[in-house]
């Protein structure tokens, strides 16, 4: 498989990136976003491009490709509403537009979250622009669309989470969280088991249009 990956640097895009290079079913994977990942390996590529939502100019280089692993996502604490949505709507859907001009062929898997609605009808801003993301990927013709929706991730691996609340908070849990993820598939997963579940769907197909947290650990479990 040839993959790209967007988010490489945040969390979850770390532990993508670190399955994919251990996958011996990978042959490529390229990388794209605002800032370098620092990784060097022979079946690596990265851009580093500012303005993520014309790429426009790269588009000789976005061809060919497999897959397509969405993992961009921010936190709405402390955004508008317009800002929110620039990011976690609108953007995911200007890329995937791109995308679906350019490999129509591709699966095209979407870092959401537990929670997100897709019927709109939630009383949270952000879990309704998720689901309205979701919703919109379904219409662009790719081969396959997505949606994973973890609820608490577990960063393994030495990865280390970008957002302060969160490293705080995994920092005070510490040992607990490789059990929590044992004792409660429903509710935790880990960085490795969503990238190889995310694997799995771009080489075998989705089982589900959405993955909730325990569906992405069935999987994740079973690429191990």
């Amino acid at each position: 498989m040839r993959v790209i990956l967007f988010g490489a640097t945040g969390m979850v895009g770390q532990g993508v990136l670190r399955e994919c290079l251990l996958d011996d079913r990978v042959e490529a994977v390229l990388s794209i976003g605002r800032s370098a990942t620092g990784q060097r390996r022979a079946k690596f590529r990265e851009i580093v491009h500012a303005d993520l939502f014309d790429l426009s100019a790269l588009a000789d280089e976005l061809t060919g490709y497999d897959a397509c692993f969405f993992c961009l996502g921010v936190s709405s604490v402390g955004m508008t509403a317009e800002e929110y949505k620039r990011i976690t709507h609108d953007l995911t859907l200007t890329i995937a537009g791109t995308f679906a001009r350019l490999n129509p062929a591709m699966t095209f898997i979407y870092l959401s979250a537990a929670g997100s609605d897709r019927t709109g009808r939630s009383r949270a801003r952000w879990a309704r622009l998720r689901g309205a993301a979701e919703n919109d990927l379904l219409e662009l013709p790719f081969k396959v669309v997505c949606s994973f929706r973890p609820f608490l991730i577990v960063p393994l691996d030495g990865i280390r989470s970008k957002t302060r609340v969160y490293r705080v908070t995994y920092t005070l849990l510490g040992p607990l969280l490789p059990a929590l993820a044992a004792a409660f598939p429903k509710y935790v997963t880990t960085t490795r088991r969503l990238g190889r579940a995310m694997l799995a769907v771009a080489a075998g197909g989705a089982p589900l249009q959405v993955l909730e947290n325990a569906d992405i650990n069935r999987l994740g479990e079973g690429a191990a």
